[in-house]
């Protein structure tokens, strides 16, 4: 025991209770995936369990994408944020133009080299979350500055949540609340704010007429107004939640995993609550919500703006993202194809969340890490960029 507890101390830095609910939320995610993947392995005339070891690999890869960017000074990530949001801006663009098709959108640019698809939406959300940080952090003594200040942020947000709007309505709303929310604790004045969603309205109505899924959009938020016509996913959703009871019909015993579309990604959440009860359905909640916790932990304990902000928006675009996926399959949204994330199957999902989370684990760890002063040299030689 002293010996697993001497690893962890050396090897596993930032907030420990993060660190356990990743853990939990990564063993619900094999456990639900593989029981939801048993139609789709009988469709392709596939072995369950070669799911059940795909899936595995992915979650293992992204707690090592979690375990590497969580070993990086966090104002690294400060620098490298405006790269990685030049490099969205044509990813975006050929994803739309000559992306991988699935359900009508173009989502997808496939990796020939390793036979696999990447989303350059979860690229640029998590690059225009890490600049707008970085803006923010510089510009918090002219941040009344038009010029200076609003300009840049309020262009770089219509530009990326404007394009993945294009082919990912959904992703791209939940990307804006972010934004807000980002700028909100920021301390950009309202009225700076009320144009940013002027702006958002302009960019989603534009994605609306000229996207690829704006008929779609209109369709599935009008059946959820209305309630003339319940979607088919949602009714086999809400066929599953309501099975479950309070202590659900027990692992791998979904019935609705063999008739509810996309049973593994989109509406896993179903299938817990199926599977595992209403019990099993609040201990998911309860781990979002501990999540969210101690990120915004981490925002009062960075004695930086850039650290603060950071973990805040990625604190909050992981719950958020979360929180809308469960919400549509209990019946409080409109059906979006916006995964659950750390339990969905998926790998840029996964992958790109681990990140995401290495970074707040990154933040939380505090800036007077003394591994990070001998590794640079000392403070001295800290970046100054945030």
């Amino acid at each position: 025991m002293n010996r697993v507890k001497e690893w962890t101390d050396k090897h596993l830095h930032g907030d420990p209770v993060i660190w356990m609910v990743v853990l939990g939320l990564s063993i619900i995610s094999i456990l639900v995936v593989y029981s939801a993947t048993g139609t789709l392995a009988f469709k392709k005339m596939a072995n369950p369990e070669s799911y059940l070891f795909k899936h595995t690999m992915l979650v293992i890869l992204g707690i090592s994408a979690m375990w590497v960017a969580h070993k990086i000074d966090y104002r690294y990530y400060s620098r490298i944020s405006r790269l990685m949001l030049w490099l969205s801006v044509p990813l975006l663009i050929y994803t739309y133009v000559d992306g991988v098709s699935l359900n009508q959108a173009t989502r997808w640019i496939h990796l020939p080299i390793i036979n696999q698809s990447f989303q350059p939406s979860d690229l640029a959300s998590l690059a225009l979350i890490m600049n707008l940080a970085a803006m923010l952090s510089k510009r918090q003594q002219n941040i009344q500055s038009v010029k200076e200040a609003l300009i840049p942020m309020l262009l770089w947000c219509g530009v990326i949540c404007g394009l993945i709007a294009m082919t990912n309505f959904s992703s791209a709303v939940l990307l804006f609340f972010t934004c807000l929310l980002v700028l909100f604790i920021g301390r950009v004045p309202v009225r700076y704010l009320a144009m940013l969603v002027f702006i958002g309205i302009l960019a989603g109505a534009m994605a609306i007429a000229v996207g690829q899924r704006g008929e779609t959009v209109i369709n599935r938020i009008d059946a959820f107004v209305t309630g003339k016509e319940l979607p088919f996913q949602a009714e086999q959703a809400r066929i599953a939640v309501a099975t479950g009871g309070v202590l659900g019909r027990g692992p791998g015993q979904s019935a609705q995993r063999n008739i509810l579309p996309h049973p593994y990604s989109d509406f896993v959440y179903a299938i817990i609550i199926e599977e595992y009860g209403i019990l099993g359905g609040l201990t998911v909640i309860a781990f979002y919500l501990v999540l969210l916790y101690r990120g915004m932990k981490a925002v009062m304990g960075s004695e930086r703006a850039f650290g603060g902000l950071l973990s805040a928006g990625l604190s909050f675009a992981i719950v958020l993202q979360a929180f809308v996926n469960m919400g549509v399959v209990v019946g409080l949204g409109p059906v979006t194809g916006i995964p659950l994330p750390l339990i969905s199957m998926g790998g840029t999902s996964i992958l790109f969340t681990g990140i995401s989370l290495g970074i707040i684990l990154s933040v939380s760890r505090g800036e007077t890490d003394r591994e990070w002063n001998v590794s640079s040299g000392g403070s001295r030689n800290m970046p100054k960029a945030a």
